[in-house]
């Protein structure tokens, strides 16, 4: 097919190679499928990352996309099959697409996708339509309980990306999931931070572990129990500025427990409302909580922006299955960070829908090749695309130390044309 000039309107994709060949994504494919540059193996997986980017699910035999030369973006000649997709998702175990994970992590580590040491983590829960007989679970407090796939993610607060992710069935409770995530981050990070989270988190297993075998802090707020409020409003505080105040004591979740920090919040200047948290942290207790705590939200955030990437979806309980669409929606976000960097101005902070609709796919161009080239241009509007970031792509990529050389697409190299 490249032997002609291909037409199309999802030449945006093409976009997202360069953010490929730097996070090294053709080698975490290879390991995770445990195949070589000429099996078709990562190419079904490259397909799985596309497909996220584009935010849509099953472009796959007898769709639209399958003429517009989607398929050449993955290094075939057509599209794979869902059975095809099917098969090589439930032959990798959840332990094969963590390692996976883990290695995307620390890719991503080293491409300066996380900086400073504050990270989010918080569960995503997805409603699902499964008949299968399972353990269900409150999306939110005051909702009643309902069949769901539990996924975890920590995120770094400071860019907003995921590190990394779980996933689990709902019988699982928080607290043994908590922990798998910890100790993953942790792997990826290498370095002392501070964990936030939210009153899910707040249970005396997860404190002791996170204190005895972590070089992470954890920081979340206290549950609303009699017991606490008792300590709380008994505790001599400490203006901070007008209508609030900081106090902080010793809490032990029982006698026989490790002793943790408690501080507490006061707001108010006559009739007062208290707030708790608990930590392991030996920070100074007003950056813990008016510094560091509200950057929390980092992880709704990211839940927002990216939710459509297929993390929203829950169609099937086989967690292998689960667990290896996540991953490779976790790529494709990655790349789609690397993207994002080389648009203008509010484009960046399009969400992945958005993003997808406007810079992927739905754009006029046509795809050839010249010599060991591969040259795709760029027809009308491309405002959003910082033009020279992308014109001699080949150098630019030399440049940064990155092979231009794209394997799956057999060592061509890639170059774009806006007209």
């Amino acid at each position: 097919m490249l032997s002609k000039k291909v037409s199309g309107s999802t030449v945006g994709m093409w976009l997202l190679i360069p953010g490929l060949l730097k996070l090294g994504a053709w080698d975490i494919l290879k390991a995770w499928t445990g195949k070589t540059d000429i099996d078709i193996e990562p190419r079904i997986a490259l397909q799985l990352v596309n497909e996220s980017a584009l935010c849509v699910n099953r472009v796959r035999k007898k769709n639209s996309l399958g003429h517009q030369g989607f398929q050449l973006l993955n290094g075939m000649g057509r599209l794979v099959s869902d059975e095809q997709v099917h098969l090589l998702l439930n032959k990798h175990t959840i332990q094969d697409t963590q390692d996976m994970m883990m290695n995307l992590g620390i890719q991503r580590k080293l491409s300066g996708h996380y900086k400073g040491d504050l990270i989010a983590i918080d569960p995503h829960r997805i409603i699902s339509s499964s008949q299968r007989v399972m353990v269900k679970k409150k999306k939110k407090p005051k909702e009643p309980s309902q069949k769901m796939l539990q996924t975890f993610f920590s995120v770094s607060c400071q860019t907003g990306q995921p590190i990394m992710a779980t996933i689990s069935s709902t019988g699982i409770p928080t607290t043994k999931a908590s922990l798998n995530l910890i100790n993953t981050t942790e792997k990826i990070i290498k370095t002392p931070a501070l964990l936030i989270a939210d009153k899910e988190h707040f249970t005396n297993k997860l404190f002791e572990s996170t204190s005895n075998n972590s070089n992470m802090d954890l920081l979340t707020p206290t549950l609303n129990t009699q017991r606490i409020k008792n300590i709380i409003k008994s505790l001599k505080y400490k203006p901070i500025s007008a209508g609030y105040a900081i106090a902080e004591t010793d809490f032990y979740f029982s006698k026989k427990h490790t002793k943790f920090r408690l501080i507490a919040e006061r707001f108010g200047e006559k009739e007062y409302n208290y707030k708790g948290f608990l930590t392991t942290s030996t920070k100074d207790a007003k950056i813990l909580l008016c510094d560091n705590y509200d950057k929390r939200w980092s992880v709704e955030e990211f839940f927002r922006f990216e939710n459509d990437m297929n993390l929203n979806r829950a169609a099937t309980m086989n967690l292998n299955i689960r667990y290896g669409n996540l991953a490779m929606a976790m790529l494709a976000q990655a790349a789609t960070y690397e993207l994002r960097k080389n648009l203008t101005g509010v484009y960046k902070k399009w969400n992945a829908k958005h993003l997808a609709n406007e810079v992927l796919a739905w754009n006029d161009g046509d795809v050839r090749v010249k010599n060991d080239t591969i040259i795709v241009t760029f027809y009308g509007s491309s405002q959003y695309i910082k033009k020279n970031e992308y014109i001699n792509l080949p150098e630019k990529l030399k440049q940064n130390g990155i092979n231009p050389h794209i394997p799956w697409l057999y060592n061509y190299k890639l170059d774009f044309r806006f007209k």
